[in-house]
C-alpha cells in the first residue's frame, strides 16, 4: 500500500455513519482476494464527493465495467477492463479496480476516455479522506472583508493535499484534467460544502 489508511482513522473523523464499504462477496473471484479489495471492504471511504456502487440486489455482485459501458470505444482501454469490477462513481466517471496491478481507472463514457487514477486503493482512500475532511472541517472567518482571504487559504488546502499526494501518488492529480483536479477546482471555488459543516454554514447560512 502506497498510504496508511485505517478504519481508526476515518471512524476518528467522520464517525460510523459518514463511512461506507462494499461487501467482500461483491467482488468477482479475480479481485476477492486483492489488497484493493480488503480495504473497501474494511477501511472503507467517506461518504459525500466519492460513491461506491451498490452491488446489484439479486446476484449481490458488482457490476464489470463491460456491463456499464461498451469498452471498445476506448482506445485506451486495457484489453481485459471488460471483466473489472466498477467500485464506485466520481462526477461523470465509473471507478474500476484492475485486479491484476491494483490501479483505478476512471472510466468517462461521454468523453469516452480511460485514465490511470490512483496507483492502488489506498490512494483512493487517501485522497477521499483528505477532501472530504477539508469540506467537513473548513471554516470560514464570516467576515466580508475577510472573503477574499478565506479563499485563497482554501484553495491552499486544496494545493497542499495535491501536492503532498502527488509525491507518493501522482496519478489522482497528474493534470487539471483528471477528475480528482476537478474536484480539488470546485472545491477551491466554495463548491461542494454541504449539511452541517462549518463551511457551509458560513457559504448558505
Amino acid at each position: 500500500m502506497l498510504f496508511d489508511v485505517t478504519r481508526s482513522e476515518l471512524v476518528d473523523v467522520f464517525g460510523e455513519d459518514r463511512l461506507a464499504t462494499l461487501p467482500a462477496t461483491a467482488f468477482p473471484s479475480a479481485a476477492a482476494g486483492t489488497e484493493g479489495a480488503r480495504l473497501l471492504a474494511t477501511v472503507g471511504v467517506p461518504t459525500g464527493t466519492l460513491l461506491l456502487r451498490e452491488p446489484d440486489e439479486e446476484s449481490g455482485l458488482l457490476p464489470l465495467v463491460g456491463d456499464v459501458v461498451d469498452t471498445e470505444d476506448f482506445e485506451d482501454a486495457p484489453q481485459d477492463a471488460g471483466d473489472w469490477p466498477v467500485i464506485g462513481w466520481l462526477l461523470n466517471a465509473h471507478l474500476a479496480l484492475d485486479p491484476g496491478s491494483g490501479k483505478v481507472y476512471a472510466f468517462d463514457a461521454d468523453e469516452e476516455t480511460v485514465h490511470a487514477l490512483h496507483t492502488d486503493v489506498s490512494s483512493l482512500v487517501q485522497v477521499t479522506l483528505r477532501l472530504q475532511r477539508l469540506l467537513y472541517e473548513f471554516a470560514f472567518s464570516g467576515d466580508e472583508d475577510d472573503e477574499e482571504a478565506d479563499f485563497e487559504r482554501l484553495e491552499g488546502e486544496v494545493e497542499r493535499i495535491s501536492e503532498e499526494t502527488s509525491g507518493i501518488d501522482p496519478l489522482p492529480f497528474e493534470d487539471d484534467e483528471t477528475v480528482w483536479s476537478v474536484v480539488g477546482e470546485e472545491i477551491a471555488a466554495g463548491q461542494r460544502f454541504k449539511g452541517d459543516s462549518p463551511g457551509a454554514r458560513s457559504l448558505y447560512g
